[in-house]
């Protein structure tokens, strides 16, 4: 039977889930029309990617059924959803490090001639699908690992779409896209309606809730809310049946008195990706830093702390005219820096350990006595931190690697708050974290500045920054391209500001 649109493509009934000490799924409904994209949203923990795992045949389900087609659908694995039509694209990267981005792209069907693979043809199908998602920079031949977290991210999403499916779930996809990327993304979502593809859009940015879908489902605590059709919605209330609460977005911008200079940057430099950038933050700042993709801040950020080795340029701490040299993240600690990467999962936690391990490691010694750690107490500190940043987790002891991503991003904040460093600099905090728990985010940025706190937040959430920024440094292919204080900026002004650096280029390369 032909399929129409309008049809339904996929049901579920009655799905339930368990994991220890955890009711992640209750008896939760969901149907998904043919050429429609179905928004999936909840708070973190509310059991959106399990559901969306269990369809996508990744896990079980204890309870319920589901159809596909008018036909009974049990996958069995990944491998066996996806022989029914069904694929997804995780907001946890699966994508073999080593191997090139074209080879990561056709992964499971590579080209080949003569018993080995058709490089040439390889790369040239590869490169015509970056240059749809925003990828066409990129060296299709290079390996995954050497390029940033957003790229990568788009590197998986250009892989969910060259393969044909009837049902596509894209669980987070714009998570570390700049609003440009997340454009072109957008554009391929109308051209899979066209083609009739069904897809599961799971998202914690509401305006893009409200732009791309047809219908809205909603689940709180593992239980089903709601399903609306989105324009009978408005974005205040999408937010409200999530949390159960009203959030007072007026009172993000905060007003802490700000104090001396803490951290001077001057010339800072590394090969071509951070090029002469100088800045500075003051206690009692919160200094926002965006930029495209590629842009140089997350490189920038990691020359402070040490992680890479600059080629030029100095560091000056809390108003000294001296240089400090900062050799290794080590070093950066010690002196009071801390670093929440955007990579959560491959720098900033121990996936096997529990919450109470990975909070505590940043500072063991006043939790031990004669060379031991005193369990009682580091289980004290990791339930205050749990506790402080509402922590979705069965218990302390829980590995860090069961936890959803936005509840893994907080284990990352804990264990910086709790080493209690004079300057934070966060790269995409809130990189997958649901609206409610964004705005708890916001909330500490705000009280970490009250104390005196020096804080650089790196986001590609234009609104975010705004919403919470003192000032706004923005950076275009390696330099420093321009500052806003809070009156002069605007969405304009900053993407303006963006782009300056490549418009140069491109204009120096014509003229050549």
């Amino acid at each position: 039977m032909t399929k129409r649109e309008g049809d339904i493509a996929f049901s579920a009934r009655g799905v339930s889930k368990s994991f220890p000490g955890v009711k992640a799924l209750s008896s939760v409904d969901i149907d998904l029309k043919v050429g429609e994209v179905h928004a999936l949203v909840g708070e973190n923990g509310a059991g959106k990617s399990t559901l969306a795992k269990i369809i996508a045949g990744i896990e079980q389900p204890e309870e319920g059924e589901m159809v596909i087609g008018g036909d009974s659908y049990e996958p069995l694995g990944r491998k066996d959803a996806e022989r029914h039509g069904v694929r997804i694209v995780m907001q946890e990267l699966n994508l073999v490090s080593n191997l090139s981005v074209a080879e990561n792209i056709f992964i499971e069907k590579l080209p080949s001639k003569l018993g080995f693979v058709d490089y040439p043809k390889l790369n040239a199908a590869a490169r015509d699908i970056t240059k749809n998602v925003g990828l066409a920079e990129v060296n299709v031949t290079a390996a995954v690992r050497q390029l940033g977290v957003g790229q990568q991210q788009m590197v998986e999403i250009a892989a969910g779409l060259s393969q044909k499916c009837e049902i596509l779930i894209l669980d987070e996809p714009t998570a570390s896209l700049t609003d440009t990327e997340a454009e072109l993304l957008f554009a391929q979502i109308e051209r899979l309606k066209d083609e009739g593809v069904s897809i599961i859009y799971i998202s914690h940015h509401i305006d893009e809730i409200m732009r791309v879908t047809d219908r809205v489902t909603i689940l709180r605590d593992g239980k089903l809310v709601s399903t609306n059709a989105t324009g009978e919605l408005v974005a205040k209330e999408i937010v409200r049946r999530m949390v159960g609460r009203e959030l007072e977005h007026d009172k993000l911008r905060h007003g802490s008195e700000v104090g001396e200079v803490a951290l001077r940057v001057e010339g800072l430099s590394r090969g071509g990706k951070v090029r002469d950038v100088s800045f500075e933050v003051r206690r009692g700042e919160i200094l926002g830093v965006a930029g495209l993709m590629g842009s140089g801040r997350t490189e920038t950020m990691r020359l402070i702390f040490g992680a890479d080795r600059a080629d030029a340029g100095e560091v000056y701490l809390y108003g000294s005219e001296v240089p400090v040299e900062i050799r290794s993240p080590h070093e950066a600690v010690n002196n009071g820096i801390a670093l929440v990467t955007e990579d959560r999962k491959e720098q900033g936690l121990l996936l096997e350990l529990s919450t109470r391990k990975n909070i505590s490691l940043t500072r063991l010694r006043p939790l031990c006595r004669f060379g031991w750690v005193n369990e009682s107490k580091e289980k004290r500190v990791a339930a205050e931190y749990v506790e402080k940043l509402s922590v979705r987790c069965a218990s302390v002891e829980q590995a860090v690697g069961n936890l959803s991503g936005g509840n893994q991003q907080k284990v990352v904040i804990a264990k910086w708050l709790y080493r209690d460093c004079e300057i934070i600099i966060f790269d995409e905090p809130t990189r997958g974290i649901d609206v409610g728990a964004k705005f708890e985010i916001y909330q500490m940025l705000d009280g970490l500045a009250k104390e005196g706190k020096a804080i650089i937040v790196v986001s590609s959430d234009l609104k975010e920054l705004m919403a919470i920024s003192d000032r706004i440094a923005v950076m275009s292919a390696g330099k420093m391209a321009a500052e806003f204080s809070r009156d002069d900026w605007s969405e304009e002004k900053i993407a303006a500001a963006a782009f300056s650096e490549y418009v140069k280029e491109k204009k120096a390369r014509v003229k050549k």
